[in-house]
């Protein structure tokens, strides 16, 4: 059934026209119910309370509601279903139900670092509203690692949080510009990975982030699918968008070539190269860390020259290691991986000082800033330390799971008990043997490396040296330890514990 009503409308330049509305529904009685939503979200002011039958020349019909329902399912309006003003069909088909602008703002920009423009953001979300099409925001990670870790979580969670809000999250992975390698924060050219590294971590990525964001409503991308197959004439074309002063313009690359250290060519392309990732995504919102401001800045200016929409540019805070002082990396030791085990996670977070707690309440949770503030004055912050940690394990594991490695760490540090379900590792002692003139001995940092206490055996041996190393409750500072084999040991770096047996 088809009806037309006579409907004021109010246009974004803030004036009001007059003109028809057709709504095309099963019963009559529904067309009210979809005015009233267009009435809530402030597009119409008013209607007539009845269908009009005829209309003055002078009015025109700007847009048809086809609400239809399917396949014998009544047809469910949502706030997201709104008229666009022009003539446009809206057929029946799943829509998201996209929360007011102001709603929407507030959330995605909680714990953003900045965003390039506000006003620009605000835009593309009314302009999202009006049509029930999400925007399509954009975030890419190379694949230079096996494993990601909080840090990295900071801007997942961001991603999250448009998605939340019913936008399309497309998750680049960087195969292609991993091999020329992020000239971010590098003071010297950093070495291109191979195709196969790139290969094994990006599998393991695919399985991480799916922690974050739901597996059916993202897109996941290989940057090699465009880049891969552009010849040099594409190349040189996409080059010459691009200065070289403005190139120099980075802080990076202005540096270095002050202090005449090397810039590679190739690293040149970094930036125009993720730039080209917008353009061929169409994106409407990149995400990135702060330290990428100017790789996110340069998509804007490429989609121009490919007569795109700019982006809008939000940059995340940077997260601060359990040292509190430097950049979260797991090659200086001070990261927490979200694939740890859960005693092993709990135990690192509840390392951190307090200062540090709160910031990781603020970036790595999804609690207002309201609530950290109150939580700040009503708890003690021990008590405020171990929600925090069962909340992060919570995340990456579960709910039992946090809880279980709550009671272990209690019983490890606070009672001075092993838990019971201390993780046991059989390692041969072949592996790890030294020589020695007193019977059997270990090589203290390569058994660490093995354990997993020690990210590697350099980082073995710089917990060696800071002591952090304790063996059957025994500081240890020696890199060749006597042992006996067959045997056990306990080892404790930090929070973390392993039960060890040499056979």
């Amino acid at each position: 059934m088809a009806a037309h009503y006579r409907a004021v409308f109010r246009s974004r330049s803030g004036g009001k026209f007059v003109a028809r509305i057709g709504v095309v529904v099963e019963e009559i009685d529904e067309a009210v119910l979809w005015l009233e939503l267009l009435v809530e979200s402030g597009i119409l002011e008013d209607y007539t309370s009845s269908p009009c039958a005829t209309a003055a020349a002078s009015e025109r019909t700007v847009c048809h509601l086809c609400i239809l329902p399917t396949r014998g399912q009544r047809a469910s309006p949502t706030i997201g279903q709104l008229v666009n003003p022009s003539i446009r069909k809206y057929n029946q088909c799943p829509m998201p139900g996209f929360k007011p602008v102001d709603e929407q703002f507030a959330y995605l920009k909680k714990g953003a670092a900045e965003i390039i423009r506000e006003a620009d953001l605000r835009a593309k979300l009314e302009k999202s509203l009006v049509s029930s099409k999400p925007l399509r925001v954009k975030a890419g990670f190379d694949p230079t690692a096996p494993d990601l870790h909080l840090g990295h979580t900071v801007l997942l969670r961001k991603l999250k949080h448009f998605q939340d809000m019913g936008h399309t999250i497309i998750f680049v992975i960087g195969d292609f510009t991993g091999m020329i390698g992020d000239p971010t924060g590098r003071s010297v050219t950093r070495p291109p990975l191979s195709t196969e590294e790139i290969r094994r971590n990006a599998q393991t990525y695919m399985t991480q982030v799916y922690k974050f964001l739901d597996l059916h409503k993202t897109e996941v991308r290989f940057n090699s699918e465009w880049l891969g197959k552009m010849n040099s004439e594409d190349w040189i074309r996409l080059a010459a968008k691009y200065t070289v002063s403005q190139m120099l313009e980075r802080d990076e690359f202005h540096k270095r070539f002050q202090e005449e250290k090397p810039i590679a060519m190739h690293e040149l392309l970094y930036p125009l190269a993720q730039a080209y990732d917008s353009v061929m995504l169409k994106a409407d919102v990149e995400l990135g860390g702060t330290d990428q401001k100017f790789n996110l800045l340069v998509g804007r200016e490429i989609q121009r020259h490919f007569g795109q929409e700019s982006q809008v540019v939000l940059t995340t805070p940077i997260l601060e290691g359990l040292d509190g002082v430097q950049k979260m990396s797991k090659s200086l030791g001070n990261a927490v991986g979200i694939q740890e085990k859960p005693l092993d996670m709990y135990g690192k977070l509840m390392s951190t000082s307090d200062e540090m707690m709160w910031r990781y309440y603020e970036l790595l949770t999804d609690l207002s800033l309201p609530e950290i503030e109150k939580m700040k004055r009503d708890s003690h912050p021990m008590e405020a330390k171990k929600n925090l940690a069962h909340r992060i394990v919570a995340d990456f594991h579960s709910a039992d799971a946090a809880t279980k490695a709550a009671e272990d760490w209690a019983k490890q540090f606070q009672k001075n008990q092993v838990p019971e379900n201390i993780e046991q590792i059989k390692i041969p002692y072949a592996d790890v043997a030294a020589s020695s003139k007193n019977g059997h001995a270990v090589k203290l940092d390569k058994l660490l490396a093995r354990c997993g206490l020690a990210d590697s055996v350099t980082d073995g041996s710089r917990k060696i040296k800071q002591k952090a190393v304790r063996i059957n409750g025994e500081v240890i500072t020696d890199l060749i330890v006597p042992v006996t084999v067959p045997g056990e040991m306990t080892i404790r770096v930090g929070r973390s514990l392993r039960k060890i047996s040499l056979a």
